[in-house]
Protein backbone atom coordinates (compact mmCIF):
# COMPACT_ATOMS: atom_id res chain seq x y z
CA UNK A 1 0.00 0.00 0.00
CA UNK A 2 2.80 2.20 0.76
CA UNK A 3 3.89 2.07 -2.65
CA UNK A 4 0.78 3.44 -4.51
CA UNK A 5 0.32 6.20 -1.34
CA UNK A 6 3.76 7.36 -2.56
CA UNK A 7 3.36 7.56 -6.23
CA UNK A 8 0.40 9.79 -4.96
CA UNK A 9 2.43 11.53 -2.59
CA UNK A 10 4.24 12.68 -5.20
CA UNK A 11 1.93 14.47 -6.88
CA UNK A 12 1.41 16.84 -4.14
CA UNK A 13 4.66 16.73 -1.94
CA UNK A 14 7.18 15.35 -3.95
CA UNK A 15 10.15 15.97 -1.52
CA UNK A 16 8.41 14.23 1.41
CA UNK A 17 7.41 11.77 -0.60
CA UNK A 18 10.98 10.84 -2.68
CA UNK A 19 12.53 10.72 1.22
CA UNK A 20 9.91 8.26 2.10
CA UNK A 21 10.72 5.85 -1.21
CA UNK A 22 14.88 6.24 -0.38
CA UNK A 23 14.01 5.40 2.95
CA UNK A 24 11.57 2.57 2.64
CA UNK A 25 13.81 1.48 -0.47
CA UNK A 26 11.08 -0.98 -1.63
CA UNK A 27 12.13 -4.45 -4.17
CA UNK A 28 12.19 -4.18 -7.74
CA UNK A 29 9.39 -6.84 -7.60
CA UNK A 30 7.19 -4.87 -5.07
CA UNK A 31 7.46 -1.13 -7.47
CA UNK A 32 6.80 -3.00 -10.67
CA UNK A 33 4.11 -5.36 -9.56
CA UNK A 34 2.31 -2.28 -6.80
CA UNK A 35 2.42 0.40 -9.27
CA UNK A 36 4.12 -0.10 -12.55
CA UNK A 37 1.81 -2.75 -14.25
CA UNK A 38 -1.23 -1.26 -12.54
CA UNK A 39 -0.64 2.71 -13.11
CA UNK A 40 0.16 1.71 -17.39
CA UNK A 41 -3.10 0.72 -17.27
CA UNK A 42 -4.67 3.38 -16.83
CA UNK A 43 -3.71 5.77 -20.13
CA UNK A 44 -3.94 2.03 -22.26
CA UNK A 45 -7.39 1.33 -21.06
CA UNK A 46 -8.52 5.17 -21.06
CA UNK A 47 -7.22 5.79 -24.42
CA UNK A 48 -8.78 2.25 -25.64
CA UNK A 49 -12.22 3.53 -24.74
CA UNK A 50 -11.73 6.97 -26.04
CA UNK A 51 -10.36 6.34 -29.33
CA UNK A 52 -13.02 3.68 -30.26
CA UNK A 53 -15.96 5.16 -28.55
CA UNK A 54 -15.82 9.27 -28.85
CA UNK A 55 -12.68 9.52 -31.40
CA UNK A 56 -11.44 12.86 -32.05
CA UNK A 57 -12.68 16.06 -33.77
CA UNK A 58 -10.44 17.03 -37.12
CA UNK A 59 -12.12 19.08 -39.45
CA UNK A 60 -15.81 19.12 -37.99
CA UNK A 61 -15.65 15.35 -38.70
CA UNK A 62 -15.74 12.75 -35.42
CA UNK A 63 -12.75 10.11 -36.47
CA UNK A 64 -12.66 6.88 -34.27
CA UNK A 65 -10.74 3.80 -34.40
CA UNK A 66 -11.86 0.26 -34.77
CA UNK A 67 -11.70 -2.02 -32.15
CA UNK A 68 -9.84 -4.52 -33.97
CA UNK A 69 -7.07 -1.80 -34.83
CA UNK A 70 -7.22 -0.08 -31.68
CA UNK A 71 -7.12 -3.26 -29.39
CA UNK A 72 -3.33 -4.58 -30.58
CA UNK A 73 -2.02 -1.01 -30.63
CA UNK A 74 -3.26 -0.19 -26.87
CA UNK A 75 -1.89 -3.81 -25.75
CA UNK A 76 1.68 -2.99 -27.68
CA UNK A 77 1.47 0.89 -25.73
CA UNK A 78 0.81 -0.64 -21.91
CA UNK A 79 4.08 -3.05 -22.74
CA UNK A 80 6.35 -0.32 -23.95
CA UNK A 81 5.58 1.65 -21.17
CA UNK A 82 6.27 -0.98 -18.71
CA UNK A 83 9.37 -2.17 -20.90
CA UNK A 84 10.46 1.78 -21.28
CA UNK A 85 10.53 1.65 -17.01
CA UNK A 86 12.50 -1.38 -17.10
CA UNK A 87 15.08 -0.23 -19.83
CA UNK A 88 15.87 3.09 -18.15
CA UNK A 89 16.02 1.58 -14.76
CA UNK A 90 18.57 -0.55 -16.35
CA UNK A 91 20.26 2.75 -17.74
CA UNK A 92 20.19 4.34 -14.37
CA UNK A 93 21.84 1.92 -12.88
CA UNK A 94 24.33 1.24 -15.66
CA UNK A 95 25.42 5.43 -15.18
CA UNK A 96 24.93 4.78 -11.54
CA UNK A 97 29.07 4.38 -10.90
CA UNK A 98 30.09 7.63 -12.83
CA UNK A 99 28.31 10.14 -10.76
CA UNK A 100 28.93 7.48 -7.40
CA UNK A 101 28.51 4.07 -6.06
CA UNK A 102 26.96 1.22 -7.73
CA UNK A 103 23.62 1.16 -7.19
CA UNK A 104 20.95 -1.69 -6.83
CA UNK A 105 18.71 -2.19 -9.96
CA UNK A 106 15.67 -1.98 -7.70
CA UNK A 107 16.54 1.75 -6.76
CA UNK A 108 16.18 2.65 -10.74
CA UNK A 109 12.87 1.35 -10.93
CA UNK A 110 11.85 3.04 -8.08
CA UNK A 111 13.28 6.20 -9.78
CA UNK A 112 11.77 5.86 -13.10
CA UNK A 113 8.41 4.06 -11.65
CA UNK A 114 7.79 7.12 -9.62
CA UNK A 115 8.47 9.68 -11.94
CA UNK A 116 6.57 8.28 -14.56
CA UNK A 117 3.16 8.61 -12.20
CA UNK A 118 2.09 11.86 -13.46
CA UNK A 119 2.03 10.05 -16.99
CA UNK A 120 0.33 7.20 -16.20
CA UNK A 121 -2.35 9.30 -14.12
CA UNK A 122 -3.03 11.60 -17.08
CA UNK A 123 -4.25 8.85 -19.26
CA UNK A 124 -7.46 9.27 -18.01
CA UNK A 125 -7.45 12.42 -20.41
CA UNK A 126 -7.80 9.67 -23.29
CA UNK A 127 -11.67 8.88 -21.89
CA UNK A 128 -12.65 11.75 -23.83
CA UNK A 129 -10.12 12.95 -26.74
CA UNK A 130 -9.57 16.77 -27.06
CA UNK A 131 -6.71 17.89 -28.96
CA UNK A 132 -5.62 20.51 -28.00
CA UNK A 133 -6.22 19.94 -24.70
CA UNK A 134 -4.27 17.05 -24.53
CA UNK A 135 -1.46 18.88 -25.50
CA UNK A 136 -1.63 21.15 -23.79
CA UNK A 137 -2.00 19.06 -20.55
CA UNK A 138 0.75 16.68 -21.97
CA UNK A 139 3.09 19.51 -22.43
CA UNK A 140 1.92 20.44 -18.25
CA UNK A 141 2.58 16.18 -17.25
CA UNK A 142 5.97 16.14 -19.13
CA UNK A 143 7.31 18.99 -17.64
CA UNK A 144 6.38 17.86 -14.38
CA UNK A 145 7.55 14.17 -14.78
CA UNK A 146 11.12 15.88 -15.55
CA UNK A 147 10.79 18.32 -12.20
CA UNK A 148 10.29 14.69 -10.43
CA UNK A 149 13.43 12.89 -12.22
CA UNK A 150 15.50 16.09 -11.18
CA UNK A 151 13.89 16.26 -7.81
CA UNK A 152 14.37 12.59 -6.80
CA UNK A 153 18.31 11.65 -8.24
CA UNK A 154 20.00 12.78 -5.32
CA UNK A 155 18.06 11.07 -2.11
CA UNK A 156 16.98 7.48 -4.52
CA UNK A 157 20.50 7.16 -5.89
CA UNK A 158 21.92 8.53 -2.55
CA UNK A 159 24.50 11.03 -4.38
CA UNK A 160 25.38 14.83 -3.51
CA UNK A 161 22.41 17.39 -5.28
CA UNK A 162 25.42 18.56 -7.58
CA UNK A 163 26.21 15.06 -9.02
CA UNK A 164 22.57 14.47 -9.18
CA UNK A 165 21.69 17.16 -11.45
CA UNK A 166 24.47 15.85 -13.41
CA UNK A 167 23.06 12.56 -13.25
CA UNK A 168 19.54 13.35 -14.09
CA UNK A 169 20.57 15.56 -16.96
CA UNK A 170 21.97 12.01 -18.48
CA UNK A 171 18.96 10.03 -17.18
CA UNK A 172 16.88 12.63 -19.54
CA UNK A 173 18.83 12.62 -22.43
CA UNK A 174 18.48 8.61 -22.50
CA UNK A 175 14.68 9.22 -22.05
CA UNK A 176 14.57 11.70 -25.13
CA UNK A 177 16.52 9.30 -27.03
CA UNK A 178 14.51 6.05 -26.38
CA UNK A 179 11.36 8.45 -27.17
CA UNK A 180 12.70 8.73 -30.54
CA UNK A 181 13.29 4.92 -31.37
CA UNK A 182 9.75 4.20 -30.05
CA UNK A 183 8.36 6.63 -32.31
CA UNK A 184 10.65 4.85 -34.91
CA UNK A 185 9.57 1.45 -34.27
CA UNK A 186 5.80 2.50 -33.79
CA UNK A 187 5.62 4.00 -37.61
CA UNK A 188 7.59 0.46 -38.54
CA UNK A 189 4.82 -1.42 -36.97
CA UNK A 190 2.17 0.35 -38.33
CA UNK A 191 4.24 -0.56 -41.87
CA UNK A 192 4.51 -4.33 -41.21
CA UNK A 193 2.14 -4.95 -38.66
CA UNK A 194 -1.17 -3.99 -37.02
CA UNK A 195 -2.06 0.10 -38.83
CA UNK A 196 -4.78 2.27 -37.32
CA UNK A 197 -8.21 1.41 -38.85
CA UNK A 198 -10.76 4.61 -38.97
CA UNK A 199 -14.24 4.71 -39.07
CA UNK A 200 -16.62 8.38 -39.18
Amino acid sequence: MNTLINGLLLMFSPGKAWQAIADEAPSTAKVLSLHTVLLALIPAICWYIGVTQYGWDVAGETMRLTAQSALPMCVMFYFACVGGVIFLSFMVQWMSTTYGDKVKFSQGVALISYTATPFFLAGVLGLYPVLWLDILLGIAVACYCIYLLYAGVAPVMHVARERGFLYASAVFAVALVSFVGLLTVTVLVWDFGPAPEYTY
